[in-house]
């Protein structure tokens, strides 16, 4: 990996450079070069393994079907697109489980030991998998339904599992996993949302659409030989409540086990005896109910507004009604004042209730929201109720996502180090921080705040655009498994150089631009006809303050921030979408739908600054994305046909092609290079994440997760994290490399460096001599080409270079020519 960019820095144009390398031991070189062959081999083999999913941002519940809690350790489990997130809310851990179908999980629960979890799937022919927690491994799976699973649950003795499928596959099956076999099988004529076993394993429950149904097992078992036998089932007598949508469902435990508790769509909690007859119900008081979970002491019900009313098993007798969460349009900001999260608010807002998991044993009651919110509550007092564990997640599509650069002088930043905003179809931007830097940030006297775990930080807000909220709470999806997006919401974000302003564009074409320092709104411009695609802002190396916007209306608006967003210029080369647009420092490039690749140069003009085109590119394939280098000199362009074209923007001229994605389908959507420059990510259509050697074009790892395509990814300063946002409503935080590890985890502890502005220091031990070279020109590059002292203290010697100008290639092969020599010697 690291070999092609060695060999990028030694092949230089000018033969002085030829001459020095002519002076090297040849049979030196060809050890190198063999050591370097046989590491690339290796890394090969692990191109799967070497990115580490750290957290993610976002929860796909859409009810208590894929919500459960594991009683013995207090583990939370939840579906967040094709990856279970398995949290721990008192240490504020998680743990993930990849599905390698790449299938989104639909339903989820948790056998009585806890040591496996049963899931189901979504889409065309999905498989109910059991997994091995511990592990996180598949243990076994089978494939018995066709167009997606409802809902899934373990026996209690952990013997059996049943799943139900969609609406339009009408299937509820019972497997005898561990033998791998279905056993019983039967078709339902509704739609089903709901099951659960009885304490004694003897029947299970289904419930939905005017459907309450008791399936018994031991009648079936009787019939069975050697092959699946028909389910033998019982329809509840549900009397004037025929009619009736029931949405939740639990069996009753300890004394009341023969009692089955369902609640509907209206608002009713009904209790069926066990004649299956509805013996009692009593009204909620809510305008609509969702879920609910069922112990041997409670029943807690999920209502509208945020509501959790508690009632008495034995007779249905109310206990309590437990705190809502926050209010839709809060100010999370606010949120490390106490008593903030339960201020009264008679004319509030709130999120309804979608889906409860209770835990007996830690008594901690998991609460999902329909603005995908996530609440611990304690509630082993039930008259005072403690939060145990809370996070805030994007309601809608994830659009884009902008980290917050570094600051040469760091009492200037608006933002701690580490933080990333991002905005969604919401209408909503929201700005995070990553763990080691909230670490970090404790040191310093950063509250706790009371509304999000994932969103610790002295200066937390979350920005609603327009003051809109009616975004916030996810709608009622039409279909199962589908996922729905209006033309709401916040688009692209952009982060100036200074990191004093950001800009974001929206779905209607607006352009607002927010002071980062209270995240204000401070101007809002009316800019395109379409929704704003791509934004830039001009590198501080210019001396000008300029912002362009591109957008689906094919136009491109240049505005000069200094003069209060006053338009420069408006672009009309394009005729398509425009899908990239950036600035180099004498330079403007945009691709776009039609193709076309523009450069154009800055030129001074009696009417001011003025873009002209210097050259013009047209591909054979739609270009999507694009992203510059470290240096600023060439541009990578993903496009559709699966390559990376890199241009030199000057000359216009592509300087090298390589494919940007391991398979053959798909589509390249999103590129991005790391601050280094060493390393360059791309997502593609297919849903998969492939990183890349730039200098090389040679893949150094994959990884996948999100279940819609990814919209949007961004590297942090550090280099040790890549960031990508996606369709479906969650961010993954990917980790890059562990402590005293460089990108990807290929060199452990090589050497000791210290950063100071423009200068680093680097104390090379005694190592493989091309590990050595390899390394010396990643932290050059880490630099990112600024003005800098190298002071290198090699065994044996110790000599200054200074560099008055910006690193090039040539320079760096200076300095490993120079190193090796002195080593060899």
């Amino acid at each position: 990996m690291a070999d092609g960019a060695l060999v990028f820095g030694a092949n230089p144009n000018s033969s002085c450079l030829t001459s020095r390398a002519k002076k090297v031991n040849n049979s030196s070189i060809s050890t190198a070069a063999n050591t370097r062959r046989k590491t690339r081999q290796s890394h090969r083999r692990d191109i799967h393994s070497r990115v580490v999913l750290e957290k993610v941002l976002g929860i796909t519940a859409s009810s208590s079907s894929a919500l459960t809690c594991e009683p013995s350790t207090g583990l939370v489990a939840y579906p967040a697109g094709c990856v279970i997130v398995i949290l721990s809310p008192k240490k504020n851990k998680q743990t993930h489980i990849f599905n390698t179908s790449r299938k989104t999980f639909s339903a989820l629960a948790f056998s009585q030991n806890g040591k496996y979890l049963v899931t189901g799937e979504s889409g065309h022919m999905p498989c109910v998998r059991v997994w091995d927690v511990a592990e996180r491994t598949q243990v076994a799976e089978v494939q018995c339904h066709k167009y997606g699973v409802a809902c899934v649950s373990f026996s209690p003795n952990g013997s059996y599992i049943v799943s139900v499928g969609y609406q339009h596959d009408r299937t509820v099956n019972v497997w005898e996993w561990k033998k791998g076999t279905v056993i019983a099988s039967n078709k339902v004529s509704s739609r089903v949302l709901a099951v659960s076993f009885s304490e004694d394993n003897s029947y299970f429950v289904t419930a939905g659409n005017r459907h309450v149904k008791f399936w018994y097992l031991d009648a079936s078992k009787e019939r069975r030989v050697n092959s699946t036998v028909p389910l033998i089932g019982r329809s509840g007598l549900l009397g004037e409540h025929q009619n009736s949508q029931f949405c939740g469902l639990a069996c009753g435990r300890g004394s009341m086990a023969s009692s089955t508790y369902c609640i509907t769509h209206t608002g009713l909690l009904c209790q069926f005896n066990s004649n299956r007859q509805l013996d009692s119900w009593v009204d909620l008081k809510t305008t609509s109910a969702q879920c609910l979970s069922v112990s041997e002491t409670f029943v807690f019900c999920g209502c509208a507004d945020g509501t959790v009313r508690v009632f008495s098993p034995q007779d249905l007798r109310y206990i309590s009604t437990l705190h809502r969460p926050h209010c839709l349009g809060v100010d999370v900001s606010q949120g490390t004042q106490p008593g903030h999260l339960f201020g009264a608010n008679p004319e509030a807002q709130y999120p309804d209730t979608l889906a409860l998991t209770f835990d007996p044993v830690t008594r901690h009651l998991s609460c999902v929201y329909n603005d995908h919110s996530v609440y611990v509550w304690d509630v082993q007092d039930i008259r005072n109720v403690g939060k145990v564990y809370s996070a805030l997640y994007h309601s809608g599509c994830v659009w884009s996502v902008e980290t917050y650069p570094e600051l040469e002088d760091s009492s200037v930043a608006c933002l701690s180090p580490g933080s990333f905003l991002t905005c969604s179809s919401d209408n909503t931007i929201r700005l995070w921080k990553s763990e080691s830097t909230q670490s970090h940030g404790s040191e310093q006297g950063l509250r706790h705040n009371l509304y999000s775990q994932v969103l610790t930080t002295a200066r937390l807000h979350k920005v609603y655009v327009d003051g809109d909220t009616q975004y916030l709470k996810a709608e009622a999806e039409k279909a199962e498994g589908a996922s729905q997006d209006g033309k709401s919401g916040i688009r692209v974000l952009e982060i100036s150089p200074d990191g004093q302003l950001l800009a974001a564009g929206d779905r209607s074409g607006n352009l607002r631009i927010f002071g980062l320092h209270f995240m204000d709104e401070l101007q809002k411009i009316e800019a395109h006809d379409s929704e704003v695609l791509c934004l830039a802002f001009s590198p501080t190396e210019t001396g000008l303050h300029l912002l362009a916007s591109a957008s689906r209306d094919r136009l491109i608006h240049i505005f000069d921030m200094e003069k209060k967003c006053n338009l420069v210029q408006t672009v009309y080369d394009h005729s398509a979408s425009i899908t990239a647009i950036k600035f180099t420092e004498l330079c403007m490039v945009s691709c776009g739908a039609d193709k076309s690749i523009y450069f154009r140069s800055a030129e001074k003009t009696s009417e001011g600054l003025s873009f002209s085109r210097s050259h013009h590119i047209v591909e054979k394939s739609t270009l999507y994305d694009m992203d510059l280098d470290a240096t600023r000199t060439h541009t990578a362009i993903a496009c559709q046909d699966r390559n990376i074209r890199v241009y030199n923007v000057q000359s216009g001229k592509m300087k090298k092609c390589f494919k940007g994605s391991l398979n053959d389908d798909g589509t390249l959507l999103k590129v991005q290079l790391d601050p280094s420059g060493m390393f360059l990510a791309t997502s593609c259509s297919d849903k998969n994440i492939c990183i890349f050697d730039y200098e090389s074009g040679e893949c150094v790892a994959t990884l996948f997760g999100h279940s819609e395509i990814v919209t949007g990814m961004k590297f942090s300063q550090d280099c040790r994290h890549l960031i990508t946002v996606s369709g479906d409503r969650k961010q993954s935080f990917l980790t890059l490399a562990k402590e005293n590890q460089s990108p990807l985890g290929l060199y452990r502890n090589p050497l000791t460096f210290f950063f100071t502005n423009h200068r680093f220091v680097l104390l090379i031990s005694d190592l493989c001599l091309d590990l050595c070279l390899e390394l010396l020109l990643f932290h050059v590059r880490q630099c990112r080409m600024r003005k800098a002292d190298l002071i290198r203290n090699l065994p044996g010697t110790a000599s200054v270079y200074n560099s008055e100008r910006k690193l090039d290639s040539s320079d760096y092969y200076v300095l490993n020519m120079n190193i090796f020599l002195t080593k060899m010697h």
